[in-house]
């Protein structure tokens, strides 16, 4: 009977993974017919939903080379003492912090709040600080403080993992706008819905004015307003006229100003509050005490780096072992003027390339020997480079600083021209056979680019 039983589970097992094997054929096949692309550009976002403390700014999930990739970029840009609500989605989120800092808290289930705060919300319109000095007194005295997970601060530069299903708020505390470009990986195994870009709001939603479509403002709204009021009001053990200032209509958009201030504890003021041993539940040495982000603007720790034509940060799943869950990852190039990428190809994810400052021309050629791409981008586009696809792009007179998120955890680019390029590795003969030129000419291919690499300076120099 035991032996009927194991074999059984058995056959069910590799029925379940047949099962899942197929899921991911068709998804593939899926994603393949999306890639058939007949021209790349420069793409800006399509729709502005305006709050009252910020923009929020979206990409064409639809365009086809969004479609190709299988990401929805967003820009979110959160003025001073703005909050930025909680929310979460179904498909891993890579950020990379493009202006400004802030305070960011990913509030991880099951983990333990190890934070605390004074209650006080900071200054009040119309208060003193001693009234509010005196009132954080009299919350210390009674024995109130406010237990919170971590919060993390987050400057220009930092790329940022946020998991799917994972709430989070962000508040900029700083003194000029914080700018955050994002994309959202819809074809991650970690969304079993559609390939439609949505978020879950706690609070707040999208304003009925302006000029976004029906569909934008179902996809993003607090979910809390459709509960009933009486269950909620079970469920949190609160006055349902309480509940309902949970639930009611609320135009101040997806990011609000904070009238209250924030005096949530500073992740830099280094007062963490240590929780008892005995409360551990074993994900505190797993997901509990991740990194969630990694600042790409240190020079020191450039993976490419040349004077004469600038360097580049990777940000992997060694730097940053989230990523191997997410399996996305991130690169930061800033190209001196005229320098150029090498022609590569990208032998395992796409790249979605955004441009934070300057320009370059950017050309990118398909399998059927088609140039799809040959254009220049500016400031603030975004474009895509499908996995395959080879592709070169050379700064303009004021440089061009770059990030580009990618679709793996473990990116791996093959160059057509370099020191480490697929051309040098060739032997002579392979190449004069090839391209039917001498041998001399053949060496001239392999090694006129010296000890260069993914960064080449320009020929003058």
């Amino acid at each position: 009977m035991a032996t009927k039983i194991v074999l059984l589970a058995i056959f069910v097992s590799l029925l379940a993974s047949a099962a899942y094997g197929q899921r991911l054929q068709t998804r593939r096949m899926s994603q393949a017919r999306q890639c058939r692309l007949n021209r790349l550009t420069g793409s800006q976002p399509s729709q502005r939903i305006e709050s009252e403390g910020g923009v929020t700014e979206l990409w064409d999930e639809y365009e086809d080379q969004f479609q190709c990739a299988g990401v929805a970029p967003m820009r979110n840009t959160l003025r001073p003492n703005a909050l930025s609500l909680p929310n979460f989605h179904p498909s891993p989120r890579l950020v990379y912090i493009q202006q400004g800092e802030g305070l960011l808290s990913i509030n991880i289930p099951g983990c333990a709040e190890t934070f605390h705060s004074e209650p006080s919300m900071g200054m009040r319109a119309g208060r003193g600080r001693e009234e509010e000095e005196e009132e954080e007194e009299r919350g210390r005295s009674s024995g109130r403080r406010d237990l919170h997970q971590k919060v993390l601060r987050i400057r220009q530069g930092d790329i940022i993992a946020l998991p799917a299903g994972v709430s989070h708020w962000c508040f900029n505390d700083g003194n000029e706008e914080l700018v955050a470009v994002s994309i959202n990986d819809l074809n991650n195994q970690a969304n079993q819905l559609d390939q439609r870009f949505r978020a879950f709001y706690l609070a707040g939603g999208v304003p009925k004015r302006g000029q976004q479509s029906e569909q934008t403002r179902q996809n993003f709204q607090n979910i809390l307003r459709a509960f009933d009021s009486n269950l909620l009001a079970e469920a949190y053990n609160i006055p349902e006229d309480l509940v309902r200032r949970l639930q009611r209509e609320d135009d101040r958009g997806l990011i609000v100003n904070a009238r209250h201030g924030m005096s949530v504890i500073r992740p830099d003021e280094n007062e963490e509050l240590e929780t008892d041993q005995s409360s551990s539940n074993g994900l505190e040495e797993t997901i509990c005490s991740f990194r969630f982000h990694h600042n790409m603007n240190n020079r020191r720790e450039a993976d490419v780096y040349s004077r004469q034509a600038g360097r580049v940060n990777i940000v992997n799943q060694h730097k940053l072992p989230i990523l191997r869950h997410l399996d996305l990852s991130a690169e930061r190039g800033n190209l001196l003027p005229s320098a150029m990428h090498t022609p590569y190809w990208s032998m395992n994810g796409h790249n979605i390339v955004y441009v934070i400052r300057g320009d370059a021309q950017v050309q990118v050629v398909g399998s059927n020997g088609q140039t799809v791409m040959n254009d220049r981008v500016n400031q603030g586009e975004m474009f895509v480079v499908p996995q395959y696809f080879a592709a070169t792009f050379k700064a303009g007179r004021n440089g061009l600083e770059y990030v580009a998120m990618k679709t793996t955890s473990l990116p791996m680019k093959n160059p057509l021209a370099g020191y480490t390029s697929v051309i040098r590795a060739m032997p002579l003969q392979v190449l004069t056979n090839s391209y039917q030129m001498s041998p001399n000419e053949a060496q001239q291919l392999k090694t006129n680019r010296g000890g260069q690499t993914f960064l080449l300076s320009p020929r003058n120099n």
